[in-house]
């Protein structure tokens, strides 16, 4: 591209990665405006990418953005997050004012939402038949959708118009430069100040029903019932509640939990670090840290569900459990702690996967080329 840089507005209801914002603001120049999330973070990490935060109410913040795509002088092209309220906003904006306007689409927000009845929790029908609502208007308005697996696809479809084109990018990727295996385990757990010659198993999904950190608890309890010399890192923002989950099944002294690190910078080390990542999901759109653990050379054990078995395949990249099942995780947790030779093979293989299939430049480059019209 020469001259001006082309202008990109973006918008997301629920909160974004900081690695989104800022891989974008290095290619376009991007404006953003963000609701605010309580509870949460607009934006995962500070950042030197300005940033405007909206209040909290949806309904207020869908009319901000229809407002502002409206107004807008100067926008080549509209990327909004998600399928909700505010994405029926800028949708219909940038149709009236014949705006470029692409939906991006990371997460499955119904299966999620279902999760919460394998989690004991309230699952409201009414709010069920409104997410899927608002998934069909938006597919009557919308221009385009970036969605980042197979099965997102596949989800989308069901809602999308059947001309709507649909484009399959994994959005910010895998920094494979920084996310690479280390020299020197010892020493990663040295700088983080890990246990040095126990087994850690790290999990960086955040709390939530869909990640479903009661099974990988109950799972993990079992290994330390077996006498292993065996820790559970995990960094997530919602920390408290998994000590307190932990402390229920007596092993929170094997557990060591913090709130989440900078994906920029510390969170490599604990991949690092690590003898094996878990990721016990219930519903996943793609799943990064599988991939990040795996561009560090660290063996993965993940559920055999949505955008997971795009990449974990077991007995070559990892190995696959059933959602929501202990045992069963805790089965394969103990193989690939005890068999490091063939862990550390379907690692490599599965860091080979990414590194041709999942790398940020490649994954930026397609972004903005779909955004700006040339990816139909």
């Amino acid at each position: 591209m020469s001259g001006a840089m082309p202008a990109v507005y973006f918008f997301a209801e629920s909160g974004t990665d900081v690695r989104l914002v800022e891989g974008l603001a290095a290619r376009v120049s991007l404006r953003v405006l963000l609701r605010d999330v309580p509870g949460g973070r607009p934006v995962s990490q500070p950042t030197d990418v300005p940033v405007t935060i909206s209040g909290a109410g949806r309904i207020r913040y869908a009319w901000r953005v229809f407002r502002t795509v409206l107004a807008e002088r100067r926008c080549d092209a509209v990327l909004v997050q998600g399928y909700g309220l505010g994405a029926v906003a800028a949708n219909a904006a940038a149709l009236l004012r014949r705006r470029r306007c692409c939906m991006l689409v990371c997460s499955p927000a119904a299966e999620y939402y279902r999760a919460r009845e394998g989690d004991g929790r309230p699952c409201s029908r009414a709010a069920l038949a409104g997410l899927e609502a608002l998934a069909y208007v938006n597919g009557v308005l919308g221009q385009r959708y970036v969605v980042l697996s197979r099965h997102l696809e596949r989800l989308v479809r069901r809602h999308a118009a059947g001309s709507t084109p649909i484009h399959v990018v994994p959005v910010y990727g895998v920094d494979v430069h920084r996310f690479a295996p280390a020299v020197d385990r010892r020493t990663a757990r040295m700088r983080r100040g890990l246990p040095l010659d126990a087994q850690i198993i790290f999990s960086s999904s955040r709390v939530a029903p869909e990640k479903d950190t009661r099974t990988l608890l109950e799972g993990f309890a079992r290994l330390v019932a077996q006498g292993r010399d065996v820790y559970l890192l995990t960094r997530t923002g919602g920390y408290q509640d998994v000590l307190r989950l932990a402390a229920g099944k007596s092993v929170d002294h094997r557990v060591i939990a913090t709130d989440a690190v900078d994906p920029r910078h510390d969170l490599v080390l604990d991949y690092r670090a690590a003898d094996v990542c878990v990721q016990a999901s219930r519903a996943e759109g793609l799943g990064f840290s599988v991939l990040e653990a795996l561009a560090c050379g660290t063996p993965v054990v993940a559920s055999a569900v949505g955008g997971l078995v795009e990449t974990i395949r077991d007995g070559e990249t990892g190995w696959t459990v059933p959602p929501g099942d202990p045992e069963a995780l805790a089965r394969a947790l103990g193989e690939a702690l005890d068999r490091p030779c063939e862990a550390r093979r379907r690692a490599a293989a599965g860091g080979e996967m990414v590194r041709q299939q999942f790398g940020a430049e490649e994954a930026f480059a397609r972004l903005v080329e779909v955004l700006l019209g040339a990816g139909n």
